[in-house]
């Protein structure tokens, strides 16, 4: 017997889904209320329901409005491929590439955006609701939200594809809210592609999250959520992974791509974890700890740091120098712990000129624990490649003997004292006030 609670986008009696699949599930959601009205029958009342979404493409032209719990959105592929490599490629070479666009059970988000529009008025999919109990258990499974296209955005960028500007975001989660999953998805050519406020117990788990001008950003406040599994890289104005006065926030496990401004950037969080993530970035500021964040753990992550190898972006950077840190810390009693670092990069690129490149830097607050981390610095020569694909790999697998380069590992400003720093540079390498830090340095080989 077929469930009343479940609905298929292409069989829904109102809309047509490839046309505007907004409408269509904005009706689903409305029958649904319309029918579960009762809060107490058989000590349930209110299951909520499953809208699934077959493989194909369907226009979004009318926003997604959620403000029921127990509701599943759900595809059968995440669809992902890269529209940046199509879109930097000659115009003339697409009809000899596979495809075109992405795939799977695939959202083309189409809405119209004025000037004056908010940040929520991009969004495909806006989740909100007041009063008791908070808004729980909402899902989004295993299909792709694409943004088509990116804009000019009045920088000079010869490309309006590469600005990640178009003020589009996938998912958009406006009040607070408890349970809600997120996996399995694929979200592209966004320029937000999850934000969501005052999260409590979120799973972000498994998606594909790239070339978005930020990939996740938990904004406002939050709770024991995790961030795990994800295959993640955000543009070059934008974050990977942002999260704002967070506690009990476990990120693990992800492979964080370049080319994001930040790899992960906390600002007020505490009591948190960074921890068996693969980051890979090329500008300093790969990890931020800032405004007073505080009792988090930072271990067992790989870092990697080298210059851009594809021709049609390796003009552009954060606005970071050298001298600011591939792991920046504003706060006290931070856990640095068995992290390897590897900075590889062209002494001709560093900023400012002739300046030492550091490694972990601890701008203010006491009592952080550094210990034990391995910092693998040379020099390399930056090539450049038409393939994306290519180019990366290349400089991912080059490991060849190459000049040592000068680093400090750590850098601990006079603002800061009581900290500990531990088998994480030599002597020479580490920059503090060994006064009123503790210090013991990296035995250094004879010969």
């Amino acid at each position: 017997m077929t469930s009343k609670n479940y609905y298929d986008v292409t069989e829904w009696r109102v809309g047509d889904p490839y046309e505007d699949i907004g409408e269509v599930i904005n009706s689903i959601i409305a029958d649904i209320k319309r029918r579960q009205t009762n809060i107490d029958v058989n000590d349930g009342g209110k299951p909520g329901a499953v809208i699934y979404i077959p493989p194909g493409d369907y226009r979004l032209i009318t926003q997604v409005i959620i403000d029921i719990s127990y509701l599943k959105i759900t595809g059968s592929g995440h669809g992902f491929t890269s529209s940046s490599i199509r879109f930097n490629i000659p115009e003339n070479e697409w009809s000899n590439l596979h495809e075109l666009w992405p795939g799977g059970s695939r959202i083309l988000v189409d809405i119209s955006l004025e000037e004056d529009n908010t940040e929520a008025d991009g969004a495909a999919f806006y989740i909100a609701r007041s009063g008791d109990p908070r808004i729980s258990s909402v899902e989004f499974s295993n299909f792709c939200i694409d943004g088509l296209h990116f804009v000019d955005d009045g920088s000079g960028e010869m490309n309006p594809e590469n600005t990640y500007t178009n003020g589009k975001t996938g998912i958009y989660v406006a009040s607070a809210q408890d349970s809600f999953r997120i996996t399995g998805m694929g979200f592209v050519y966004l320029e937000h592609g999850i934000t969501i406020y005052h999260a409590d117990a979120l799973t972000i788990h498994d998606n594909f999250i790239a070339e978005c001008g930020n990939c996740i950003e938990l904004r406002g406040w939050g709770q024991a959520s995790k961030v795990t599994d994800n295959l993640i890289g955000a543009g070059f104005k934008g974050y990977s992974i942002f999260a704002q006065n967070f506690g009990g926030l476990l990120i693990t496990a992800n492979n964080i791509f370049p080319r994001g401004a930040s790899s992960v950037y906390f600002d007020g969080v505490t009591r948190s974890l960074i921890t068996n993530n693969r980051l890979h970035a090329f500008y300093p500021g790969m990890v931020v700890l800032s405004r007073d964040c505080s009792e988090n753990l930072v271990s067992s992550n790989h870092f990697l740091r080298d210059h851009e190898p594809w021709t049609p972006l390796q003009e552009r950077n954060n606005g970071l120098d050298d001298l600011y840190g591939l792991l920046y810390i504003s706060g006290n009693n931070n856990s640095v712990i068995s992290n390897h670092f590897s900075e590889v990069i062209d002494t001709k690129q560093i900023t400012p000129p002739d300046a030492t490149p550091v490694i972990i830097r601890i701008v203010s607050g006491n009592e952080n624990y550094i210990s034990n981390n391995h910092i693998v610095a040379t020099e390399a020569n930056v090539k450049s490649s038409d393939s994306c694909f290519s180019a990366q790999v290349g400089a991912l697998l080059t490991t060849e003997a190459s000049r040592p380069l000068n680093v400090t590992t750590v850098l601990v400003e006079s603002g800061s004292s009581r900290n500990t720093i531990l088998d994480s540079g030599s002597d020479v390498q580490v920059t503090m006030d060994k006064t009123v830090n503790a210090f013991r340095a990296t035995p250094t080989p004879l010969v």
